[in-house]
């Protein structure tokens, strides 16, 4: 992550703030996350991005040698065995920038967290 005084105000700001190769992973990721959860909005939260759905639904950000996905515990938990060739901890997943991105998981991921948010949303 670019570590400035300068806050992003949105989601294509901090974009900007990266290498094209990396522009095009976070753009990408963006992508798969509107499609998978096209009510989520968009937010900067905790100086990354994030969307939201009745609360956080998944954030993501850009690192010197990794994207990290923060889709929360539950979502890691229910992944564990996809997510088991990287690096994860309670709630995040580290994917490598030398290897290719895995967005089908992150897709999968993105539809799980909407999935349980709904459900506890009617609840």
């Amino acid at each position: 992550m670019i570590h400035t005084k300068f806050i992003p105000p949105d989601i294509d700001a901090y974009i900007a703030l990266f290498p094209e190769n990396v522009r095009e992973i976070l753009s990408r990721i963006r992508t798969i996350i509107k499609s998978a959860a096209p009510d989520a909005e968009e937010a900067i939260k905790y100086q990354i991005p994030t969307f939201t759905l009745h609360g956080n639904l998944v954030h993501f950000a850009a690192y010197k040698n990794h994207i990290g996905f923060y889709p929360t515990p539950s979502a890691i938990d229910a992944f564990r065995e996809e997510l088991s060739d990287y690096y994860i901890a309670k709630g995040t997943v580290k994917f490598p920038l030398n290897r290719p991105i895995p967005y089908d998981i992150i897709e999968e991921m993105v539809k799980f967290r909407v999935l349980q948010i709904l459900d506890k949303h009617r609840s």
